[in-house]
């Protein structure tokens, strides 16, 4: 693995950890009956995350390229599946840090609820104080939580797989798309730019299907109609959904390039 493909892997790896934390600041977020701000605190992280995802585009452009000069398509094709790899194994990460992450929000909802500032919450975090938070917030998942699985899961086996749908194209859209401009490079640019139309799909599938799902889930909670045990069993199953996306994402690369690639030249 040369320097160029550690880095893309490090930049997949921050972008998916980040995304799957967002299910432990839902959880802070109904713990501590601050919801709005437990999203705006996530709102940092999720700016970290898609300042990597902007460096992302052109490190994976340029390997493109160098394949395309190279001819080398079979280590191509493995570098891909090395990103979609790392990808997987932030989000395994992420749901084994969803406890911690869960108790870090919390943590900072309760101080930015006393300071109201952003500064000096970044600020406090690397004090030697923020530091022993840090560290007294790191939990694992337990294993009356992987029992309680069996429970009601709070959410519906339809929303589970729109999810994993979702997720699996998001994971896979930018990729199939790179893969595609190197199956018909002439049709690079317009392949490229099929990336938008794959990654809007799912998108519009989070956002109509399965994030009003949640959303009411949450108010569930809040209104003592859905239990706290419950909502956090609905957040794990989603946490799983997505890991499957980002695992499906392995078998739909090389179709979903091929159909790109197709319909850039038919364009």
């Amino acid at each position: 693995m040369d320097t160029e493909l550690l880095l893309i892997c490090a930049l997949t790896v921050v972008i998916n950890l980040i995304g799957a934390l967002a299910y432990a600041a839902r959880i802070a977020g109904v713990r501590t009956g601050r919801i709005a701000l437990s999203f705006a605190l996530f709102n940092i992280l999720l700016l970290v995350s898609r300042t990597s995802n902007g460096f992302l585009g052109p490190f994976l452009a340029k390997r493109i390229e160098t394949a395309l000069a190279s001819g080398g398509a079979e280590a191509l094709l493995w570098d891909l599946r090395l990103v979609l790899f790392s990808a997987a194994a932030a989000v395994a990460l992420g749901i084994v840090l969803v406890p911690t992450g869960q108790r870090l929000f919390a943590a900072a909802i309760t101080f930015f609820q006393a300071r109201r500032s952003t500064t000096r919450l970044i600020l406090a975090s690397m004090t030697p104080a923020g530091l022993a938070t840090l560290r007294d917030s790191i939990a694992i998942p337990s294993g009356e939580t992987l029992r309680s699985l069996s429970k009601p899961r709070g959410v519906s086996w339809t929303v589970l797989a729109a999810n994993a749908a979702a997720q699996g194209l998001l994971a896979v859209g930018v990729l199939a798309s790179l893969y595609a401009g190197f199956l018909v490079p002439e049709f690079r640019v317009t392949a490229s730019q099929m990336t938008a139309i794959v990654n809007g799909f799912a998108t519009i599938l989070l956002f109509a299907l399965i994030d009003p799902q949640i959303s009411a889930l949450t108010d569930d909670v809040v209104d003592g109609s859905v239990s706290e045990a419950t909502f956090r069993r609905a957040m794990i199953w989603v946490s799983l959904s997505r890991l499957v996306g980002t695992l499906m994402a392995q078998a739909l690369l090389v179709p979903a390039a091929v159909v790109i690639a197709w319909t850039a030249g038919w364009l």
